[in-house]
């Protein structure tokens, strides 16, 4: 589908490459420990990552402290493939982790 903002015609978000190169990314962070993933509280990391039809994908993982900070940490990761549309609504993906390093909620 198309979409025609301002003359400019856009094409909408793949959503199911985009599914899969998200599931892709989180399942990297997941193998990632606590302390890892404590380093992006502030500090998000942001990239570019291919689908498999070669789309470039941007990525922003970034981690909040779940409920108090110094306890579970929430890694949010987020994909959209530059067009406007996507980039206001982008689809997204977390988990969260405990400090001894098990996913909270699984």
């Amino acid at each position: 589908m198309l979409w025609v903002i301002g003359g400019a015609r856009e094409a909408c978000l793949d959503k199911v490459e985009a599914k899969t190169v998200l599931a892709e990314v989180i399942a990297r962070y997941r193998d990632r420990d606590y302390g890892a993933l404590a380093r992006l509280l502030g500090n998000p990391e942001i990239f570019e990552a291919p689908g498999p039809s070669g789309k470039l994908y941007q990525i922003e993982a970034e981690a909040l402290w779940d409920d108090k900070a110094e306890d579970n940490l929430r890694l949010i990761v987020s994909i959209d493939d530059g067009g406007l549309l996507s980039s206001f609504s982008p689809m997204s993906d977390d988990f969260v982790m405990a400090p001894d390093g098990s996913f909270v909620g699984e």
